[in-house]
């Protein structure tokens, strides 16, 4: 394998810097960290691109003879805020004042994780415990108001009927912590993206209050590798949760974006292979953004944005893309005012097998 071809299947951001901290290259990886393509980033500064929050730190790197290594720490992205990453720059051999920087969005890493936590496998399991004890007395109820309702009438009979819905609400809800304590992952086959993302779309539209859903599509890609009824759910919740987020703009929008992202990789299996996802999903709409403070938690159970919600949408979300070998992450780009919502997931064979899964 050639060096560059090294370079573009690394999973880490890599950028090569001329005299001046010119980019000179970068790989794909770098492209999604900064979020624009290699065309846009070649003759930009390492300054347009990002401002270290330490000084000391950007005088190091500054010293092109120097070999820098940092981790943990802060800095700006333009366009995107605040992010914390591991930061390495060392000097080029034989190319005098030329420097390599590798740079690891720690965020990222974080929603990448295959496993959860201990604490959060405790919160998710406590339904399988409870579900069946809660569900069996919800039935009863339900089936008393609807006896209720044949007998009354008027606002009676109204409020009989809200008995019910809130009962159907709370089974739902219960149906969804079920769904993140299992622990068998669903069967994956080769599934068709873009047939997933328009039947999601329907039942959206089908509400009546989605802000507009503009479609770009690669349609040259390939099957990936998934579940196409999860994929299907998890689309719902992220362009569900887009409509919410933009439905307060001046002309909500929303985008679904498919293209091939190559280069990225996901370390997810036990027998210590690397799966590479170079599928990316996109979910974007022009709303407020999620506050900074609750970007990297956004993933977690029980935490939510909305006055209403369970917290519990998001986490799904993870749960049934990490099954399917994927990984989903949140950006904000603040320059465009948008929020971006990725998920990669891998190539399908006509095995129904990862594509491109090398030893590790």
């Amino acid at each position: 394998m050639d060096a560059q071809r090294q370079l573009v299947s690394l999973p880490l951001a890599v950028v090569l810097l001329s005299p001046g901290q010119i980019v000179s290259t970068a790989n794909p990886a770098a492209e999604q960290f900064f979020g624009q393509s290699l065309r846009r980033l070649q003759g930009k500064t390492l300054g347009d691109l990002l401002t270290f929050t330490e000084p000391l730190l950007a005088e190091r790197l500054a010293d092109v003879d120097a070999n820098v290594s940092a981790r943990a720490t802060d800095v700006v992205i333009a366009g995107q805020g605040t992010r914390l990453i591991d930061v390495i720059v060392a000097p080029t051999l034989d190319l005098p004042g030329w420097q390599v920087l590798t740079l690891h969005d720690i965020g990222s890493a974080e929603a990448m994780r295959e496993n959860a936590s201990n604490a959060e496998e405790g919160i998710l399991r406590g339904p399988e415990i409870l579900a069946h004890e809660i569900k069996n007395p919800l039935a009863g109820i339900r089936g008393a108001a609807q006896l209720l309702g044949r007998k009354l009438g008027g606002s009676d009979l109204a409020l009989t009927g809200l008995i019910a819905d809130e009962v159907d609400r709370i089974a739902k809800l219960i149906d969804q912590m079920q769904t993140l304590s299992q622990r068998t992952a669903p069967k994956l086959a080769p599934c068709n993206l873009h047939e997933a993302i328009r039947r999601a779309r329907a039942v959206i539209e089908v509400g009546g209050n989605s802000p507009p859903i503009v479609e770009e599509f690669d349609p040259s890609l390939p099957a990936v590798l998934g579940n196409v009824d999860a994929l299907v759910q998890v689309l719902l919740n992220l362009i569900a949760n887009a409509a919410d987020a933009c439905r307060d703009s001046a002309t909500p929008r929303i985008a679904v974006r498919t293209r091939f992202a190559s280069g990225l990789q996901l370390h997810a299996r036990s027998d210590g292979a690397t799966v590479r996802l170079p599928i990316e999903l996109r979910i974007s709409d022009n709303g407020a953004g999620v506050d900074p403070a609750l970007r990297e938690h956004v993933f977690e159970p029980f935490v939510t944005t909305k006055k209403s919600g369970q917290g519990l949408g998001l986490a799904l979300v993870r749960r049934l893309v990490r099954d399917m070998n994927g990984r989903i992450t949140l950006d904000r780009d603040e320059v465009a005012g948008l929020t971006h919502f990725r998920v990669h997931l891998p190539m399908a064979d006509s095995r129904g097998r990862a594509l491109s899964e090398v030893a590790a």
